[in-house]
């Protein structure tokens, strides 16, 4: 399907006055920002919204945040699955206000921290665990750990993966290579090393490209999400897990899976999902209801192998940790949000949300002629702009259109509602309301449509 794109800046031009003229305290604000925020924005990422300015959030609570307009949008972003628990989940609320009255970091353990830790256990597999702030420390860390284990240099990781600000995954296939040659990936900013001498790189659903990278003998783990979520959900085919874990075994790699966003397949994430068995898992954002949280696991044998190569007065200057990591306020809020809010329980609804949205979405392309596709994963899905959804991350990132992409984004968010806004996920917490999925069918509806009529797709 061919995108006119003059016509689509006309559209967008249309929804961009809509934002303005509805968003006069956003702009005042933006212009504020201006002199003390680089950009305007205390992140780079925020630039990325599709609006003139990003609404500036004043309150999020469960699934709703409303700007300083005063507008109220429908949130199926949930912070790019920081707040997959919902905004303000008043269980987390309560165990990190009554903890901030008795400290919020000692450099001690806290029973707080046991807690979460079993039960953690009981839900991916692993039995033993470390506390940390992001799943970006997290995901460094275990990989320090792995050329410890292991003495070999180099991580192998999927085409357009990504897990947080980690160097190594910032590379993608080096079209000229060999054996999973990498090259830096575009807008790796400033790169401390070519990630050529970290990194090895393959498609998701390649094994004989997997088995050729391992053989050459220098991987020391394999750095995975157990599917791609961060170019368009991307899923593993039939076989391909007990397949990939069988080749991790074979040469010799540790195989570490990175929950941060499968979690939404379930309380055990795909690790329990699907009955995988990684020898390291890191997960991150969701686990502690939105305050910074994370966390990773290991194998015993994992574990011994590290201690035999660490001494006691080498732990706190290893590259791993920080005074923070671990703190009892991080352990309470994992502990309330594993305990009372991502529970077992909560996720057959959300799940059954998320299906509803893709069935609405498919309904829509289907009686509007738009060969267009979607992908569930658990409690998110998404829709890309392919006929077929993509089988590998270089697939999926050849299928991005970021101008149709901002423009789809814009329209939602001029009728309430956010998507996530590096591309078109929508993700559902327990305290989602049950007509979600309709609104969101309702805007798609209306978008689609006036790109037909606007003459954008032929």
């Amino acid at each position: 399907m061919r995108i006119n794109t003059e016509k689509l800046a006309t559209l967008h031009a249309v929804e961009a006055e809509r934002f303005i003229a509805a968003h006069p305290a956003s702009i005042a604000l933006a212009r504020r920002a201006g002199a003390s925020l680089v950009r305007g924005v205390p992140m780079p990422w925020m630039q990325r919204w599709a609006s003139p300015v990003p609404p500036f959030a004043t309150t999020a609570r469960g699934a709703e945040v409303i700007d300083a307009d005063n507008v109220r949008y429908l949130d199926l972003a949930l912070g790019d699955t920081a707040a997959m628990a919902g905004h303000a989940p008043e269980p987390v609320v309560r165990a990190v206000a009554e903890q901030l009255a008795h400290g919020a970091t000692t450099m001690l353990p806290s029973t707080a921290a046991i807690d979460a830790a079993e039960e953690l256990t009981r839900r991916f597999g692993l039995p033993l665990w470390q506390l940390v702030l992001t799943a970006t420390d997290a995901n460094r860390f275990v990989l320090r750990l792995a050329r410890l284990a292991t003495g070999r240099p180099k991580i192998l990781v999927h085409n357009w993966c990504y897990h947080g600000t980690v160097d190594e995954s910032f590379a993608t296939i080096d079209p000229s290579g060999t054996n999973g040659a990498a090259v830096t990936r575009i807008g790796n900013l400033g790169p401390q090393i070519d990630p050529a001498h970290t990194t090895r790189v393959v498609e998701i659903n390649d094994l004989a490209a997997t088995e050729a990278a391992l053989a050459a003998g220098d991987v020391a783990a394999i750095l995975i999400e157990p599917a791609l979520t961060n170019i368009g959900i991307v899923l593993p085919e039939a076989g391909y897990h007990a397949k990939l874990r069988s080749l991790a075994s074979r040469y010799g790699a540790l195989l570490i899976i990175d929950e941060t966003h499968t979690i939404s397949l379930g309380p055990g994430g795909a690790t329990a999902a699907w009955g995988l068995q990684p020898d390291a898992l890191v997960i991150g954002k969701a686990i502690a209801g939105g305050v910074p949280g994370a966390t990773y696991g290991m194998t015993r044998e994992l574990a011994e192998k590290i201690s035999q190569s660490i001494e006691l007065d080498e732990i706190d200057t290893g590259g791993i940790g920080g005074t923070v990591s671990g703190s009892v306020l991080s352990a309470v809020a994992i502990r309330a949000t594993l305990d009372e809010v991502l529970t077992p329980a909560a996720f057959p609804a959300m799940i059954a949300a998320a299906t509803r949205w893709a069935d609405g979405v498919e309904e829509v392309l289907a009686r509007q002629g738009v060969g267009w596709s979607v992908t569930r994963l658990g409690a998110r899905a998404e829709y890309h702009f392919t006929p077929e959804a993509p089988r590998t991350g270089g697939a999926a990132a050849a299928a991005v259109d970021h101008n149709l992409e901002r423009y789809l984004h814009l329209h939602a968010l001029n009728r309430g509602i956010i998507l996530t806004p590096f591309h078109n996920m929508a993700l559902f917490a327990p305290s989602t309301p049950d007509d979600a999925a309709d609104r969101h069918t309702a805007a798609f509806d209306e978008a689609v449509a006036s790109l037909r009529t606007g003459g954008v797709l032929s």
